[in-house]
């Protein structure tokens, strides 16, 4: 078989395939008593049809088209193990199967085209020697005090307030229903759909419910009745009521106030596995600051790796790009799942194209980062021993002793992390990282982000939850 290759864009190879005449043969013959053995016609037994029988009832074009594609997809494979081509996917005809389905003979030899992905071929500026910054998490003592203040929170007494108005702290059972501020000239403003609610328990936290409404309610006391006046924020998650003035009329029926427990050696056997309040300090300190520590290095990691992906020039192929693009949505998918979101809702065919193409920027460049890491252990001969990937994969399995593993992935898996941990040590130790304060070199989106994900980590009360859904009807 003789095969001429070509080199492409994108990371393909083109092939020029010639199929000898006694293979084309070969193909066709082999469908005929395929089919012979396998078809039913009325009046012969299965395996008994006649050649020219099977020819008028099945159609010469659907048998040379099984044929053809048959010989064409084993022609394939045969090329990329006699040229030694790692193809990456599956192959695309460059030639149109229905031109060459008109011109197809079994007695004369085959010759088609076709194209494959493969390997990209990195080239990598100058590596060693990077002048970088990266962010310092510093380990503020601060966190201890405001994890162990939530631990007092959540283990605290509600007690009935006497004597007093409503402030902020305490925990509020209202009635509240909500109307739009204005309407057409004429007609009574409508009320809110979903915005109604009886004997509601909320915290009076400055974070909770539609800004205006807690501040609205400060000075209340039990029995009484207010007209809040609110804004809902332009951004709110409800098209319906971004950026519009509201009033809620709001009932305050019961006040009551946290009694918090002391902040003893008692308190922390009660909330942990200590048996001092010493040693629940000492344990939170250890833990924030081995996140802050692991915080720092993700950050380095994360300045190498970017300025790899500036330094390569690479043609990434479809293929490799649209496995990336899989493996995002499904890190996507799962983590959705885990909110309890239904991911059918969003998944629609009729979204899967946008979204792919929105994810199409981030998958390129974590494979500019993967192939670039890559080839820096392949040109400065990094490797890792089978014992490390031994060592890794047993503490792994001690770790997850019910983990359900592929022993072969599970070492693939291992292998490849540990080499690439030791290609970014490498290239840090070759290079210059100027720590910076935590923050400065972050984005104002991303730090919003970032403010986000700690607000969620801080876990956002029920209450709030549970008030949002009410008032905007819907997600």
């Amino acid at each position: 078989m003789k095969v001429t290759q070509e080199k492409l864009p994108a990371s393909q190879i083109g092939l020029e395939i010639e199929v000898p005449s006694e293979k084309s043969k070969q193909a066709y013959e082999q469908v005929i008593k395929q089919f012979a053995r396998e078809v039913s016609i009325p009046g012969f037994r299965k395996g008994k049809v006649p050649r020219q029988v099977l020819l008028q009832r099945l159609g010469q074009s659907r048998l040379k088209a099984t044929a053809l594609e048959n010989l064409i997809n084993d022609s394939l494979q045969k090329a990329l193990e006699q040229e030694k081509i790692a193809a990456i996917g599956s192959f695309e005809l460059r030639t149109e199967f229905e031109e060459l389905l008109a011109k197809f003979d079994p007695e004369q030899p085959l010759i088609f085209s076709a194209k494959v992905d493969v390997q990209p071929e990195v080239k990598l500026g100058q590596y060693t020697g990077l002048q970088l910054q990266a962010e310092e998490a510093k380990y503020d003592e601060a966190q201890v005090d405001e994890v162990l203040a939530k631990y007092r929170s959540d283990k605290a007494t509600l007690i009935p307030v006497e004597g007093r108005p409503a402030q902020l702290g305490d925990t509020a059972l209202v009635d509240f229903s909500g109307r739009f501020a204005e309407a057409p000239e004429g007609e009574t403003p409508a009320e809110i759909p979903g915005a109604q609610a009886e004997d509601f328990q909320v915290e009076l936290s400055e974070n909770q419910f539609v800004p205006g409404f807690i501040q609205g309610m400060i000075g209340m006391n039990p029995g009484e009745t207010r007209e809040v006046s609110v804004q809902f924020p332009d951004e709110y998650s409800s098209e319906e009521l971004a950026g519009k003035p509201a009033v809620f009329t709001i009932t305050l029926k019961e006040l009551k106030e946290k009694e918090l427990p002391e902040l003893d050696d008692d308190f922390a056997q009660e909330v942990s596995e200590f048996e001092t309040l010493a040693e629940l300090r000492e344990s939170l300190e250890t833990r924030f600051k081995a996140d802050q520590e692991n915080k720092t290095s993700a950050n380095k990691e994360k300045a190498i790796s970017a300025a790899l992906a500036q330094l390569i020039e690479v043609e990434i192929p479809e293929t490799m790009l649209d496995r990336e693009i899989d493996y995002l949505l499904n890190q996507q998918a799962l983590q959705l799942k885990n909110y309890g979101i239904d991911i059918n809702q969003l998944f629609t065919e009729e979204n899967m194209g946008p979204m792919r193409e929105r994810s199409r920027p981030e998958a390129i460049d974590r494979l500019k980062q993967t192939l670039a890491l890559a080839e820096v252990a392949k040109l400065e001969s990094l490797s890792v021993e089978p014992a490390e990937v031994a060592a890794e994969v047993a503490k792994i399995r001690k770790q997850f002793p019910k983990g359900d593993f592929d022993p072969q992935r599970l070492q693939e898996f291992v292998a490849e992390d540990l080499l690439k941990q030791k290609t970014l040590k490498w290239l840090e130790e070759k290079g210059t990282i100027e720590l910076v304060p935590e923050g400065s070199l972050t984005p104002a989106a991303e730090e919003s982000d970032a403010d986000a994900d700690d607000a969620d980590d801080a876990e956002t009360s029920e209450a709030a939850t549970s008030v949002e859904v009410e008032v905007v009807g819907e997600d």
